[in-house]
């Protein structure tokens, strides 16, 4: 690590642990079902809460010309909706928070000509991304103030993955500062890091997908998706075309996400094994091993997430479980590039 760059890699790693951040209120916000409770953006003085009685109320009653009140919280008391506003605005103030916290550090950069050409061009990229998930997550918010009370899990699973895509680039990029040396053994085994990757991303998306549908209240049983007693009694509806069963239906999406978890598994010990039968790198190693022991980690939290109905405090781990291993997978296959 050059000295010169100390600062810079702080601030990505930084920027990084804010986006985590974000991911677990973001994740408590959607179990609270509390993603509706502002039904306005307004990006400078929406960071104010209310502050009165009168503030309150006026909130409360622009919640009430939503289909979510009108279809589903009918009769909420004022109490109860400052409890969800809560979390939705902590949600959007983090959201601010991030985007100050990249903007004004790298103006200070850029005046002191403390990045390089290409550490300016990622940055750039960053800031689009970062600019494009603040668009996606009012883009998805809308979905849900029409004609229906939620959001829609497509919205959603495009708002959770540009997250922790953001994520990932950033702590690349923060990479790329920390190790600019890098060794590459295989090309073979960087392959299979890739594909492991992008199984692993389209994990995520599938995982948004049972979030936005609330799958996960359905079949709560392993390692068999059971007939029994479910939480919501409407399990099986036979979409057409078939192939909709499989991205909107409840049991179709929760069955390619119990399929997937078992072929991330199946990814992650194939990439173990390759890795081990090789003569590796100090760092190489801890990627590989971390990546071992925290798939076994997230499958454990999978199924008791399904087996307990996905209580709020396991699901927010299930998606904590997700955001770590996936930055175990970026280090890795990081590690393993030249």
């Amino acid at each position: 690590m050059k000295k010169d760059n100390k600062a810079v890699i702080y601030w990505l790693l930084i920027g990084c642990a804010l986006i985590f951040v974000m991911v677990i209120v973001g994740g408590i916000t959607r179990l609270t079902h509390s993603g509706l409770s502002i039904s306005n953006y307004k990006l400078i003085s929406g960071t104010i809460p209310p502050m009165n009685e009168v503030e309150w109320n006026e909130a409360f009653d622009l919640y009430k010309q939503y289909p979510e009140y009108q279809k589903l919280n009918y009769g909420m008391s004022l109490e109860e909706f400052k409890d969800i506003y809560f979390w939705e605005w902590i949600h959007r103030v983090i959201g601010r928070f991030i985007g100050l916290v990249f903007i004004i550090p790298l103006v200070y950069f850029l005046i002191k000509k403390r990045l390089s050409k290409s550490t300016i061009k990622k940055s750039i990229i960053l800031l689009i991304m970062g600019g494009f998930q603040g668009f996606l997550g009012w883009y998805m918010v809308k979905s849900g103030l029409v004609d229906r009370p939620d959001v829609s899990h497509y919205r959603l699973a495009a708002h959770l993955t540009t997250a922790f895509l953001t994520f990932a680039y950033t702590f690349w990029v923060a990479l790329d500062l920390m190790f600019p040396n890098k060794k590459q053994i295989d090309k073979k085994l960087r392959n299979l890091i890739r594909t492991g990757l992008i199984v692993l991303i389209i994990q995520i998306i599938y995982g948004a997908f049972v979030a936005g549908l609330d799958a996960g209240w359905i079949h709560n049983h392993w390692p068999f998706m059971s007939e029994g007693k479910f939480i919501h009694e409407t399990v099986y509806i036979e979409q057409n075309p078939t192939y909709l069963n499989f991205i909107e239906g409840k049991s179709g999406v929760q069955f390619v996400h119990r399929t997937l978890a078992y072929i991330v598994v199946i990814f992650i010990l194939a990439i173990w094994y390759k890795a081990t039968r090789n003569e590796i790198t100090h760092w190489q190693t801890k990627g590989v091993n971390s990546l071992l022991i925290m798939v076994g980690v997230q499958f454990l939290l999978g199924v008791l997430t399904l087996i307990y109905a996905v209580p709020v405090w396991l699901g927010v781990l299930h998606q904590v479980g997700a955001f770590i291993l996936l930055s175990c997978m970026v280090f890795t296959l990081h590690r393993f590039s030249k």
